[in-house]
C-alpha cells in the first residue's frame, strides 16, 4: 500500500516549484493562491528573496502549494494513495489531497495560520539529537521549574523538538546534555510552535476551522495530535483543530500507517526531510521524494 506525505515549514528553498508551474494544473493551483494572498507566490518561490520565503508568513502558504501541486502532477501520471499525512502544515496538504478539504479553503486556513505564527508571543524551541526517550520526561520535569517548556515534535526515535518559554527551553537544553544527547541545537523560530504559549491564536484556528466546510476524506488522514487515521470529516475537523498547541506525534503517526499496511512513503513537495525521518523509523518501508 502507498502512503503520501507532505512535509511542514522547514523544507522550503527558492526555486521549489519550478516544474510544476509549467504544468497547467501547477500554474492554476499558483494563480489560485496568488489571487488568494494577494501577491505572485510563483515570483516568490522561484526567485525569492530568500529571506522572505523563509519568513513563516510566506512560507507555509508556498509550501501548500507546492505539495498540493506535486500531488496533482503525480496523481495525473497515475500514482494513487491509499492513506496519506502530513507533517505539521503538511498536515492541511494531505486534508486537500484526500479530498476532505478544498484547497481555496485550506490556503485561506494557512493564510492566517501564518500570520498568527509569524506573530506569535514570545517563546522558542529547541531540537534533541539522540536523548532516549526515556529520559524525556525527566528533562521536562527538570526544565518546568525554570519555564513552560513541553514535546513539540516527536520526529523519529532520538529525534525531539521542545517548545515553550525561553527560559524552559534554556533549561530543557542544558538539562537534555547532561542526560546524553548527542545533539541539542536551538530553532530560529518566531515563536513556541505546538505549545500552550499558541493557546489564543490556537483558539482563532480552531473557530476558522471550525466554519470550513470539510467532507468525508476518500482516503483514511493520519492526523498529528491523535497520530490515528480518519476519513470522517468532524473527526479530521476536531483533529486539526487541536494541532497548534498539540504535539506532531509524527513517529507514531509512521508506525501506524506501517502497521496499517503502508509499504510505500512518497513524500510529495520540497525538500527530503520526511523521507529520512520515515527511514529511522521503521526500517521494513520504503521511501520516495518527487524531488528524487
Amino acid at each position: 500500500m502507498k502512503a503520501i506525505v507532505f512535509p511542514g515549514q522547514g523544507s522550503q528553498k527558492i526555486g521549489m516549484g519550478a516544474q510544476l508551474l509549467e504544468s497547467e494544473s501547477g500554474r492554476a493551483i499558483f494563480d489560485s493562491s496568488s489571487e488568494i494572498l494577494d501577491y505572485d507566490l510563483g515570483e516568490l518561490c522561484l526567485n525569492g528573496p530568500e529571506e522572505k520565503l523563509t519568513n513563516t508568513l510566506y512560507a507555509q502558504p508556498a509550501l501548500l502549494a507546492v505539495g498540493v501541486a506535486a500531488w496533482e502532477k503525480v496523481r495525473a501520471e497515475g500514482t494513487q494513495a491509499q492513506m496519506t499525512a502530513g507533517h505539521s502544515l503538511g498536515e492541511y496538504a494531505a486534508l486537500v489531497a484526500a479530498c476532505a478539504l478544498e484547497f481555496a479553503d485550506a490556503m485561506r486556513l494557512v493564510k492566517r495560520r501564518a500570520e498568527l505564527m509569524a506573530n506569535a508571543p514570545a517563546g522558542t524551541m529547541a531540537a534533541m539529537i539522540g536523548l532516549p526517550d526515556d529520559l524525556l520526561d525527566r528533562v521536562l520535569e527538570v526544565a518546568n521549574a525554570s519555564g513552560i517548556v513541553v514535546a513539540a515534535n516527536y520526529n523519529s526515535p532520538g529525534q525531539i523538538v521542545v517548545s515553550g518559554e525561553k527560559t524552559g527551553v534554556l533549561a530543557a537544553m542544558n538539562e537534555a546534555k547532561a542526560q546524553g544527547a548527542k545533539k541539542v541545537v536551538q530553532l530560529a523560530v518566531s515563536g513556541a510552535f505546538h505549545s500552550p504559549l499558541m493557546r489564543e491564536a490556537g483558539d482563532e484556528m480552531r473557530d476558522l476551522i471550525s466554519a470550513a466546510p470539510f467532507q468525508n476524506a476518500q482516503f483514511p488522514v493520519y492526523s498529528n495530535t491523535t497520530a490515528r487515521a480518519a476519513t470522517n470529516a468532524d473527526e479530521l475537523r476536531a483533529a486539526l483543530s487541536e494541532q497548534m498547541t498539540s504535539a506532531v506525534r509524527w513517529t507514531e503517526t509512521v508506525q501506524n500507517m506501517a502497521g496499517d499496511g503502508a509499504t510505500e512513503f512518497y513524500e510529495l513537495g520540497s525538500g527530503k526531510v520526511l523521507a529520512g525521518l520515515i527511514k529511522r523509523i521503521s526500517k521494513d518501508v520504503t521511501t520516495q521524494s518527487s524531488e528524487s
